[in-house]
């Protein structure tokens, strides 16, 4: 999720509710070489790529990965935590923070993987402040396909789980690097998990990062999860790079009216609190075109 601020340092923000299920899998994280705390597979055990589904187009649209819940009347998408199980009858999404390490997760990269967290001058990890979250170093081809074995583990996860599609936050980390990373360098990321994605059966999402959409056939997305384009009046780049097969999150009353005015009839939209609380917590909104 992103927070309102200048379009030069607008970002993903994942809710606190997220980064508990972080905790909460962390522990079975020693001896693990997953940083969710499921033991690795063999990379080469996968089945042949399986049929990808892309999202239908125009549904309607809840954004969940603060916590499930039953979906309203009329939801055909939804978009959940990887920690989460997907919702049945329905068009899953599988939400995956694969461009930073969870702050509750940090101990374990600097123990396992140290090589591959991005370091500034004096060797300690680059941090997203906002966060507490490590970036990773996607700086060379080594470091990101070592990374693309851990995260695709992740993905391969999802797709056991049942959800039919895979969101990949914080593509935009270069962002936050100092200038250590660039657009090619988290595209050449990119491209290596939406493979892994296909090859389990997983549609790929484009989460924010306008700025790369000219890169969208390189780096093989199947649709955008976009948050306030209604706001910040982005959506009809999107729209245009994936021929509406866009869903897009709002935070704000004026963000959904926009988006609703102007694309309410071409792409699915959704208001959710800031903090993406599941229904019955006070705060929790939800509410569509």
């Amino acid at each position: 999720m992103r927070t309102t601020l200048p379009s030069t340092a607008r970002r993903s923000r994942r809710p606190a509710a997220v980064a508990l299920a972080a905790v909460l899998t962390a522990v079975a994280l020693a001896g693990c070489s997953d940083a969710r705390g499921a033991a690795p597979r063999g990379e080469g055990t996968r089945e042949a790529a399986k049929e990808v589904r892309r999202p239908p187009v125009r549904a309607g649209f809840d954004y969940q990965i603060g916590g499930g819940y039953r979906p309203a009347a009329g939801v055909r998408v939804v978009s959940r935590d990887r920690g989460d199980r997907p919702q049945s009858g329905q068009y899953n999404v599988c939400y995956v923070n694969a461009f930073q390490a969870q702050p509750d997760a940090l101990d374990w990269w600097q123990e396992h993987h140290p090589r591959l967290l991005l370091r500034t001058e004096s060797g300690e990890p680059v941090l997203d402040r906002e966060w507490d979250e490590a970036l990773f170093d996607l700086s060379t081809s080594e470091r990101r396909e070592a990374l693309a074995r851990i995260v695709g583990r992740w993905i391969d996860g999802c797709a056991d789980s049942g959800f039919q599609a895979v969101e990949l936050d914080n593509l935009d980390s270069y962002e936050r690097s100092g200038g250590r990373l660039g657009h090619a360098d988290n595209a050449a990321f990119a491209a290596l998990l939406t493979r892994r994605a296909h090859r389990s059966g997983l549609a790929a999402g484009q989460k924010n990062a306008a700025e790369l959409l000219p890169r969208r056939a390189r780096m093989g997305f199947d649709f955008a999860v976009t948050e306030e384009c209604g706001q910040y009046d982005e959506c009809e780049q999107y729209a245009a790079a994936y021929d509406d097969r866009v869903l897009d999150v709002e935070y704000g009353a004026k963000g959904l009216a926009a988006a609703c005015r102007t694309w309410g009839d071409q792409v699915s939209i959704v208001r959710r609190d800031l903090d993406v609380l599941p229904e019955g917590q006070e705060g929790h909104v939800s509410e569509r075109c």
